[in-house]
């Protein structure tokens, strides 16, 4: 049977401009084959959903899972979902405390100038930090970003370059951002893999970020030399209301860019991130997102090791210290589509037998290998929770006069 256009796996040919150097060659057709390993693990892996967008992918959110993917990797104007990123790093602030949701902000003529999408901002309104954070996730306010821009960095040039350095971080490579709001720029590229990173982080890292991406309507007040009048924030996201998974997160549109969203749904404990650009209209842009949700959460089974092994202590030689506790690296999950029973997933640690000191705290020791039908299906690091220093002459005095002591 034919594979769907949609799934965009099949195997690809690249053409490699031929070195001077007799070795790179060798280089090439190594770099080729491990290309091809990876399209066939992400084929293993590949939903079969059609969308009429030219660009979209479908990831699970805790692995980072792609289940599906359509030119995901051609670069693209972002419009509004530029703001993820501006989200991801005001989130960042709060939460290292360089700035708090009570903060008042004021407006500067900059950020009162912006066109487009916005909730008509004047200069020198103030506004707190939260409700600014509500225009940009409810109402995509152009102004709110920019506004937010200035307070976090002292102008949106230097918050630019934060993005692109958070990008650049994430691995978002085919990224570069131009402003904080998504306006049109020759520039002002992404692609939608890299929206789906930017999204992941967000949602992995910033479950606050929910609290505002739900909200359906709400007023907020603005109060200026003209006195105080309400003003109400819709969400752009119709899929709040009209899709009852949905958790987010953000669209965008301009004539250049088409209609995209990077919309976020959990079901069964399984959280997906669908995003799609460059769409016609904006129905088909719901549709699309809809349908590679929906497509998702009927394939996927999700493994979360949530009660892991107890470790043993390990054996050290030459430390202070005869044995040194280990600890999981990271908590490990695992997404299939092809319906397996995950309740037979196996696990089994590699360590060896001893570690000789010094052993500094959090290198890796081992592993915690899982299995699946006698498959290796992941493994997660297990390292040291705590240094031993390295015993010198001193010590093993002191050690022989305590076993004397005894």
């Amino acid at each position: 049977m034919p594979a769907s256009p949609v799934q965009v796996l099949a195997a690809q040919e690249t053409s490699e401009t031929q070195g001077e150097a007799q070795g790179q060659d060798a280089s090439e057709g190594q770099d080729a084959e491990a290309a091809r390993v990876s399209q066939a693990e992400r084929e293993s892996h590949q939903v079969a959903a059609e969308v009429a967008a030219p660009h979209a992918i479908l990831i699970e959110v805790s692995t980072g899972t792609v289940l599906m993917e359509k030119a995901a990797d051609e670069k693209v104007h972002p419009a509004s979902v530029t703001k993820i990123m501006t989200m991801l790093l005001i989130l960042e602030a709060l939460e290292e405390g360089r700035i708090a949701l009570s903060d008042v902000v004021t407006v500067s003529e900059h950020a009162a100038s912006m066109g487009g999408s916005q909730v008509y901002l004047e200069a020198y309104e103030t506004q707190t930090v939260d409700t600014l954070l509500k225009c940009i996730a409810v109402a995509s306010a152009n102004d709110a970003c920019v506004a937010m821009a200035e307070y976090i960095s002292g102008s949106e040039g230097d918050f630019v370059k934060q993005m692109n350095e958070k990008a650049k971080e994430l691995g978002m490579n085919d990224t570069y951002f131009v402003n904080s709001c998504g306006l049109d720029d020759d520039e002002h590229l992404t692609t939608a893999r890299d929206v789906a990173v930017m999204s992941r982080e967000i949602l992995k890292n910033h479950p606050q970020i929910h609290e505002y991406c739900t909200i359906w309507m709400e007023n907020i007040v603005h109060t200026t030399a003209r006195g105080s009048f309400e003003f109400g924030l819709s969400n752009t996201n119709k899929l709040i209301r009209q899709y009852e998974y949905a958790t987010g997160l953000k669209t965008g549109y301009t004539s250049v860019a088409g209609f995209c969203i990077s919309a976020s749904a959990k079901k069964d404990n399984i959280e997906l991130v669908a995003v799609v650009m460059g769409g016609a209209d904006s129905k088909s842009r719901f549709q699309d997102a809809v349908t590679l949700l929906n497509s998702g959460f009927a394939c996927c089974s999700l493994y979360r090791d949530e009660n892991p092994a107890a470790l043993p202590l390990l054996p050290v030689t030459g430390g202070v210290e005869d044995t040194v506790e280990l600890r999981y690296g990271e908590e490990f999950s695992y997404v299939s589509t092809d319906g397996s029973n995950l309740s037979g997933v196996e696990r089994s640690i590699e360590l060896p037998e001893s570690v000789e000191a010094p052993v500094e705290k959090g290198d890796r020791i081992g592993r915690m290998v899982y299995r699946l039908n006698g498959s290796e299906i992941g493994s997660v690091p297990l390292v040291a929770s705590a240094g031993v220093r390295q015993a010198g002459f001193g010590d093993y005095v002191q050690r022989a006069f305590h076993i004397f002591l005894l």
